[in-house]
């Protein structure tokens, strides 16, 4: 009777440090996650900082949380961090990807390549940038696909900002005959550029069109301008649309690419008819 007591005071003390370790990790839990929400609002201002900062605020919590529930238990914290601290080489082997991608994402968070907002390609890679995280980085291609990077990818390879500079240089190419006039056909382009009111007009950016070559089957000719970073694909799309049509209207030949082929034949000579009449004699 007396064991089955003492079997049963064991149960309900260990169930209840059991429970108390549940509610310790469910409320370090919604702190957590309270805690980033309110580095989010506090730091709404600089979005790269916030959700990096907010991610790490809430697994910090957890892990204080879970610290506390050993503690419960009986576990010598301070001899687990000894532990820890001893064995620090093995756990940095095994977590190295890990512990990489947070050494990364730190890296990025003080350098700033990039800030939330921004578009940018990296390894082949490229999208708008929803969230910096402790160990990985949310991006939006233009189509809308969701892609989730790992912070050490992107810090390991060139990261290229499309957004970090407020503008931005564009070159059109474009041909035309050799039989054109080259000097009407860069007055009729420079027309077109004059008068795109979205264009960089500064002293140093002007809008100008240049003789780029003399390709195969036409003289290559390129527009070359200034504009914000925001109208790029804009003005792209329509001044390509805007010079073809001006070249077409003032008779300006936009050549394609031909190959003349010369086909020899080589035509069999006539028998001599002479020698085969004198043998048909002779027979």
């Amino acid at each position: 009777m007396m064991d089955m007591t003492i079997n049963m005071d064991v149960f309900l003390e260990y169930g209840m440090r059991l429970l108390s370790g549940i509610l310790i990790l469910g409320a370090g839990w919604i702190i957590g996650k309270y805690l980033q929400k309110a580095i989010n609002r506090a730091a709404r201002l600089d979005e790269t900082i916030s959700s990096f900062l907010g991610g790490f605020a809430k697994y910090a919590v957890f892990a204080f949380a879970g610290v506390i529930v050993l503690g419960q238990f009986g576990v010598e914290t301070a001899s687990l961090i000894a532990v820890l601290g001893a064995a620090g080489l093995a756990i940095g082997l095994a977590l190295q990807g890990t512990l990489s991608n947070i050494a990364a994402g730190v890296m990025m968070l003080v350098l700033r390549p990039f800030n939330v907002g921004d578009y940018i390609d990296f390894g082949g890679n490229g999208g708008t940038v929803k969230s910096l995280g402790l160990f990985g980085t949310e991006l939006s291609t233009p189509d809308n696909v969701y892609i989730f990077a790992p912070n050490s990818s992107i810090w390991g390879s060139n990261i290229y900002n499309y957004s970090r500079n407020l503008q931005r240089r564009m070159d059109i190419d474009f041909g035309i005959s050799y039989n054109d006039d080259i000097g009407k056909a860069i007055k009729i382009v420079q027309k077109v550029l004059d008068d795109e009111e979205r264009l960089v007009t500064s002293e140093d950016k002007k809008p100008t069109v240049m003789t780029a070559g003399m390709g195969a089957s036409s003289v290559d000719l390129k527009a070359r301008f200034w504009c914000k970073s925001s109208d790029y694909w804009a003005l792209k799309w329509d001044l390509t649309k805007a010079i073809k049509e001006a070249l077409d209207k003032n008779g300006i030949t936009i050549p394609f690419p031909t190959r003349t082929i010369i086909n020899e034949t080589t035509t069999a000579k006539p028998a001599n008819t002479s020698k085969s009449k004198a043998a048909k004699k002779a027979a």
